[in-house]
């Protein structure tokens, strides 16, 4: 049973911070290996259950002693790219054009399996330097594409949802596929990864624009038939692309509209952006129980839009914090809430409107494992969880050290750590 002493922070269920400036964290594996979190509390409280006292012979040397370091969970990323990788850091005029010139032809090269496994290794290696333990991640519209990323993670013993790309229209050759072919594909994915370890399956139309009504509507009905796996999509992020599908789509009442016609709105969907809504469609977001990847990096690189924090909320449905790599121009989780931050205040500066720092972690953590369908699972240090944790070092730079060391609540050292942090705060990311 490993132990840990550290400063710790974890999450309530009602979504309140805890911290500890001296706590203690236990864990022990379950029957399939996977290390659960069996306390988490106070050193003060929990060590004489788990240590023992001076005389016991349960000795100090048994816990993993972290003094001035804070165990935090593992961020959850929900959403993000990983054949783009390379494609982070493009300059484009806007969302339509950078697909034309960097995403459609870099994804191509991953028609050649070596290729998508290299991409694979250093992908997960980059989410785990940054201290994400669960990415739910597009692939290409190549099956192997999913293969290489399954199998990678899968090695590492990570929690990964995945989908091959479904885009049988308007897609140049290299990375458009066929109807028919795509659907097989994807029911042959899913029947092989999909709850294999901490594997999930994510049904995949890139967007509405780039699938045909029949590959829609097969996605919808392999949806309905495998009820368990995730389906994500981008909808609603610029209004070049709300033009297109209104064109493509001219009987649907929105572009939101056109996935919940074709089945394929319900718990698990994971929507990226969804920016540009009416009040009718996040009453729908809502009523399906589907949730949005806020994506504020990408979104500010793209010029894309803000989301609505406040009228999200009003409206009741779930969402958490996503990078977007490579629209999105970091991996890091601290640039992400930073850039929501942003958008939670230039955005709707009319109201005022502000996103505190304990709400921005617990949306990048366990409000995002929630709106994906894995509260208690992921994402919070509470009894019963996966323990996938981040050991962070709030003196890792000079300025941070000389910031946190100022903090004079919680707040303060949270915010320290979003506004000052990158990649360099996270020295340990520790997979369940």
């Amino acid at each position: 049973m490993p132990l840990y002493r550290s400063a710790l922070l974890r999450f309530t269920p009602s979504d309140e911070a805890l911290y500890e400036q001296d706590g203690l964290l236990a864990t022990a594996p379950d029957a399939a290996g996977v290390q659960r979190v069996v306390a988490a509390g106070s050193w003060s409280a929990l060590s004489p259950q788990y240590v023992g006292d001076k005389n016991a012979t349960k000795l100090a040397e048994d816990v993993t002693h972290l003094p001035g370091r804070i165990i935090a969970p593992g961020f959850v990323d929900l959403h993000i790219h990983y054949p783009q990788t390379d494609v982070i850091g493009s300059p484009a005029d806007g969302l339509l054009p950078w697909l034309e010139n960097y995403t459609f032809p870099h994804e191509s090269r991953f028609s050649d399996p070596a290729y998508a496994a290299e991409v694979a290794r250093f992908f997960l290696d980059e989410l785990l330097r940054n201290g994400v333990t669960t990415a739910v991640t597009f692939c290409t519209s190549h099956p192997g594409s999913v293969d290489a990323l399954m199998a990678e993670a899968e090695t590492r013993r990570m929690r990964i949802i995945a989908g091959k790309v479904l885009q049988d229209r308007h897609s140049p050759d290299g990375v458009r596929d066929a109807t028919g072919p795509s659907l097989i594909d994807t029911e042959t994915l899913i029947r092989r990864w999909h709850g294999k370890h901490r594997l999930g399956y994510a049904i995949t139309p890139r967007f509405a624009p780039t699938s045909s009504e029949a590959q829609l509507r097969g996605a919808g009905e392999l949806a309905a038939q495998y009820g368990d796996v995730w389906i994500q999509s981008h909808v609603a992020e610029n209004h070049d692309e709300i033009r297109w599908v209104r064109e493509l789509f001219p009987a649907a009442r929105s572009y939101l509209s056109v996935y919940d016609e074709f089945g394929l709105m319900r718990e698990r969907s994971v929507y990226a952006h969804c920016i540009h809504f009416d009040d009718q469609d996040r009453a729908l977001m809502r009523e399906r129980g589907a949730v949005a990847a806020v994506c504020p990096t990408s979104n500010l690189f793209l010029s894309s839009g803000y989301f609505d924090f406040a009228k999200a909320d009003a409206a009741g449905f779930g969402y958490g914090l996503a990078s977007d790599v490579g629209g999105g121009t970091s991996f890091s989780p601290f640039h992400t809430m930073l850039a929501a931050y942003y958008v939670g205040r230039e955005g709707h500066a009319k109201r005022g409107q502000s996103l505190d720092p304990q709400t921005l972690w617990w949306r990048h953590t366990a409000g995002a494992a929630r709106a994906a369908g894995l509260d208690g699972v992921i994402g919070n240090l509470q009894p019963g969880c996966e323990a996938d944790f981040v050991v962070l070092d709030p003196q890792a730079t000079a300025l941070l050290a000389r910031r946190t060391s100022q903090a004079r609540n919680l707040d303060e050292l949270l915010f320290a750590m979003i506004v000052l942090g990158d990649d360099r705060l996270i020295e340990r990311t520790v997979i369940a």
